[in-house]
């Protein structure tokens, strides 16, 4: 009980002391990316979060087995090492952008590593691995806003923290307890207005420990007494336990599939159609776009920690899974996410013939057909001619 409060106050600490040195590194290496800000400027974002949260996550943990206090044994410590492996491809992927199917690849060998395939079972290990695969990618999915990813792993990680301690998985809970610390740590410097980002680093690696930590809690992988067993978990229990767990990054995952199939294009080509897009043009602050999913993420948890150590029947997940599928219905039609190339050509005609006389001489006039008319070059030249005579004139007359 001590140890794990040293440990979830020693990884706060290291994260949040390393989100911020670690910038310039990022800065360098190239790991950034562009968000809006208030001034509607994209400007770059260190993602130097994800390595500070992994650090300080790996530090803490080690320092518990090291020390032999908290021995995290081998299953957890191989989950450790498989997820800095994954952190590690995220940090590829932040600096060389590498294609999310090399990021979907490189995650399932890492899970397929990790799997109890002792517990499980060859055929409902295959699943494990590719649940394990899908929350990773759909945490890194859930990083399009300030704060929202950092929020959501806060409270998925303590969530399943108590699931492992209710299995005697001490290690594991000790794990959980030092991610959940970090990303708490890292949370204040990607608040919005966000000085640092979690990156494909900090999210994937997050997503798969928090997944695979999940089928280890199910599984009773590492308790020593086959705890799994002597619980009596079912396949269609642990799945809906493990969806409960999940489930606004599954939502998320499923309003952008949905929509895009719906508007016919690609599944992987980026948009802003996530869930933080929808409820920020609900009228929603940033803030309140990434705490709303966190309240969800909230009461989805409790919902699956209840289930899983028996407070609660397994059909109370189904509540879980109407409210995610009213909110994905709901959700997938709002705003315009998908504004096409014809009609932003017919926005720009209306606002050239909108424009005043002298600026219509220069973007055009529109034609017959709502779009608009390519100006000549004449008037073009005549414009530039009347804008230095008329700084020519300023500079007269201020002299």
């Amino acid at each position: 009980m001590l140890y794990g409060i040293a440990a979830a106050t020693a990884s706060f600490l290291l994260a949040a002391l390393l989100a911020p040195l670690l910038r310039a590194p990022a800065l360098r290496l190239g790991a950034v990316e562009r968000r809006r800000r208030r001034c509607r400027r994209r400007r770059p974002l260190p993602l130097s979060g994800g390595i500070a949260v992994v650090a300080a996550t790996g530090l803490v943990a080690g320092a518990g087995e090291w020390t032999g206090v908290v021995p995290l044994g081998p299953a957890v410590g191989a989950l450790l090492a498989a997820g800095a492996g994954v952190a590690l491809l995220g940090l590829a992927a932040d600096v060389w952008r590498l294609r999310r199917r090399w990021q979907a690849a490189g995650t399932a060998v890492a899970a397929a590593c990790v799997v109890p395939y002792e517990e499980t079972g060859p055929a409902a290990g295959a699943l494990a691995v590719a649940w394990i695969v899908l929350v990773a990618l759909a945490f890194q999915g859930l990083d399009h806003a300030d704060g929202l990813a950092g929020a959501v792993g806060v409270v998925t990680a303590f969530g399943l923290a108590v699931c492992a301690g209710a299995e005697l998985l001490d290690g594991l809970a000790v794990l959980l307890c030092a991610l959940a610390a970090a990303l708490a740590g890292f949370l204040p410097h990607n608040w919005a207005p966000a000085r640092t980002g979690l990156g494909a680093s900090g999210a994937l690696s997050a997503g798969f420990v928090l997944a695979a930590a999940a089928v280890f809690t199910r599984a009773g992988h590492g308790a020593g007494h086959g705890a799994g067993h002597e619980a009596g978990h079912g396949v269609g229990s642990t799945a809906a336990v493990l969806f409960a767990l999940a489930a606004p990054a599954v939502a998320d995952v499923a309003l952008v599939l949905l929509s895009r199939r719906l508007a016919g294009r690609h599944p992987l080509r980026p948009a802003t159609d996530h869930l933080a897009h929808r409820l920020r043009r609900l009228g929603l602050t940033a803030r309140g776009a990434a705490l709303l999913p966190a309240v969800g993420t909230f009461g989805s948890v409790l919902v699956g920690v209840l289930v899983h150590t028996g407070r609660l029947g397994g059909n109370a997940v189904l509540w879980v899974a109407g409210v995610a599928i009213v909110g994905v219905l709901g959700l997938v039609r709002v705003g315009r996410p998908y504004a096409s190339r014809r009609r932003r050509r017919a926005s720009r005609g209306v606002r050239a013939a909108a424009a005043p006389a002298p600026l219509r001489a220069v973007v055009g006039t529109p034609a017959g057909d709502g779009f608009p008319r390519p100006a000549s070059a004449e008037p073009r030249i005549l414009a530039g001619q009347r804008g230095i005579a008329r700084k020519e004139r300023i500079r007269v007359e201020s002299a």
